[in-house]
């Protein structure tokens, strides 16, 4: 039956955990067409539904393209257990994604993302027309294999999708929290479906009014102030890394080493497109800039490149799972919004801000590049508009984050006349459940009983102490399940 649970089963190697599927509309404004498949986990709480239980909370890592499976769990265990016994914590794959059925993927991930990969950053016309040929050459391919499904790839759909999984968990209204583009679905869920929301956690918010060709231009300046802010982290601390002692020493370091990697790629796979990607999960976590810059000073003060390679295989290096997430991004972003189809104009618009912002601009630019030759053109997105009449919702945010900008946070919140945000002054992606007490305490109080705090700030956690290898402790975790691979 189109949105029962079916195949509801515990895990055998993570006692408690159970998974299903939903079967959902391919095209919900055909109900009784053809359906495709949601893959969920829950994580019962330990109270009985008649002693206090709060319900279900659903949870969210982003994207487009993130599983939410993992989360589920990660957010289960990292809550107080007093509270976390008291709801039923679902996680779920959004159509396309991992377990989901179809699971979207475009290309032979060990082909088409073999290392080193060209240069993100064009030298040449040359170079240029080989990028453009690569993207052109990744829509042609999702085009080919996936005409049926890329029509019903979008940021509604999903929302609408959720709303069935409530439905089939038989509840008449849900909590919900959501990191990231994880944001953009909760507060269209509360704009859609506002008598079902319980409680709405929005923790790193993207702009809903720049969806999406601004919101990228908007990540490659604010990731160029972060990967700036790690420079500088490594000039302070340059008794121990001996990279610089200013931000224009270790500027130049950097930018030097990545000269080099083009020449000469570390260990043979580490290039300065590998290299890019490598030392953007900085902009998502300052927990890895210890490991970040002991990889950089081995490899320029000794000449290992062992670190390098490491630290690619750790945070870069693409697999079948990561290309799934990739092939659902594009496919969720590339038909939410109109894109600009004519190449020139991102030409024009990447040369310019990669003089101001050359960190971010040209990576991102073809991380994203598909979308100017998708074979489904984008959408008119649908509208965050927040009624007065929803429950409080609370906000969480990171000043000084890259990958959703804090003026994007501002404009989330006005669009939302219940919110309350909450802001820590640091630069981390993802900032509850992830080490700071005083966030965790909000957001504790809040899941319980829906009370907003007064305070609007939270200090920052502590940075960083220099050191070889990144703390298993913190975000780290929390990154890697948040962090989209390229």
């Amino acid at each position: 039956m189109l949105g029962g649970l079916t195949s509801q089963r515990r895990t055998p190697d993570q006692p408690g955990v159970e998974c299903a599927t939903v079967r959902v509309p391919l095209d919900h404004r055909d109900p009784m067409g053809q359906s495709i498949k949601i893959a969920l986990n829950r994580v019962r709480g330990s109270v009985s539904r008649d002693h206090n239980h709060l319900g279900t909370l659903l949870v969210n890592p982003g994207g487009p393209g993130a599983s939410g499976r993992e989360l589920a769990e990660y957010v289960a265990a990292a809550l107080p257990a007093s509270l976390a016994d008291r709801y039923d914590v679902i996680g779920f794959d959004p159509r396309g994604v991992g377990r989901s059925e179809p699971s979207l993927r475009c290309v032979d991930p060990e082909v088409y993302y073999a290392p080193p990969r060209p240069d993100h950053v064009p030298r040449t016309a040359a170079d240029e027309r080989t990028l453009v040929g690569r993207a052109k050459d990744y829509a042609q391919r999702c085009g080919n294999l996936w005409a049926w499904l890329l029509p019903h790839l979008t940021s509604e759909n999903a929302v609408r999708d959720l709303d069935v999984i409530r439905q089939a968990l038989g509840e008449e209204r849900i909590s919900y929290l959501g990191y990231s583009y994880g944001t953009y679905l909760g507060a269209l869920y509360a704009t859609m479906f506002p008598t079902h929301v319980k409680r709405l956690v929005l923790d790193s918010s993207v702009d809903p009014g720049a969806v999406w060709y601004d919101a990228n231009l908007a990540q490659n300046r604010a990731f160029d102030k972060r990967h700036r802010a790690f420079l500088a982290w490594t000039a302070a601390n340059r008794s121990v890394y001996k990279l610089g002692r200013t931000l224009k020493q270790t500027t130049f370091a950097w930018y030097t080493m990545r000269s080099r990697l083009r020449e000469r790629p570390a260990g043979g796979i580490v290039g300065p497109s590998e290299l890019d990607d490598i030392f953007t999960v900085g902009g998502y976590s300052d927990a890895v800039w210890p490991q970040l810059a002991g990889a950089w000073a081995a490899y320029v003060r000794k000449g290992k490149v062992d670190g390098l390679v490491r630290a690619y295989r750790q945070h870069a290096a693409n697999d079948a799972e990561s290309e799934n997430g990739y092939a659902v991004y594009l496919g969720v972003q590339c038909r939410d919004a109109a894109w600009p189809r004519d190449w020139a104009r991102w030409r024009s618009d990447m040369t310019e801000l990669h003089r101001k912002a050359p960190f971010m601009t040209w990576p991102n630019a073809w991380y994203n590049a598909p979308c100017a030759f998708w074979s489904v053109p984008g959408g008119t997105p649908p509208q965050v508009k927040g009624s007065s009449k929803l429950p409080p919702i609370l906000m969480l945010q990171s000043r000084l984050d890259a990958a959703t900008p804090y003026s994007g946070a501002r404009n989330m919140a006005k669009l939302l006349p219940t919110a309350h945000m909450v802001v820590d002054p640091g630069g981390n992606h993802g900032i509850s459940l992830a080490g700071n007490a005083c966030i965790d305490r909000y957001l504790a109080r809040y899941l319980t009983d829906g009370t907003l705090p007064r305070a609007t700030t939270c200090p920052a956690m502590p940075g960083p102490r220099p050191a070889e290898r990144m703390s298993a402790a913190g975000s780290g975790r929390l990154t890697e399940i948040l962090v989209r691979r390229r």
